[in-house]
């Protein structure tokens, strides 16, 4: 897992995050970071200079699972009357 890394263009420091820390520049702006999350008084003054990139699941699905999924989702709900009495 790699470390998400941004800069604060108010103060111009490098923040590197840690997945329990929180990280923060301290200047005006309160660039910070805690895991995944960043957070500012002004995101326009954050620069990401890398992201955190989750493994891509596989598809567990087989080409005739998925076709069947497809079929039933397209199916029409049919609503039946019943008597009251």
């Amino acid at each position: 897992m790699e470390n998400i890394k941004v800069r604060c263009k108010n103060c111009n420091r490098e923040l590197e995050g840690h997945p329990t820390k929180t990280v923060t520049c301290g200047c005006s702006n309160m660039t910070t970071i805690r895991g995944e999350k960043i957070t500012a008084v002004d995101l326009s003054n954050v620069v990401m200079l890398n992201s955190y990139k989750e493994n891509a699941k596989k598809n567990i699905l087989t080409n005739e699972d998925i076709a069947w999924q497809e079929a039933r989702r397209q199916r029409k709900v049919r609503k039946l009357d019943f008597e009251i009495r």
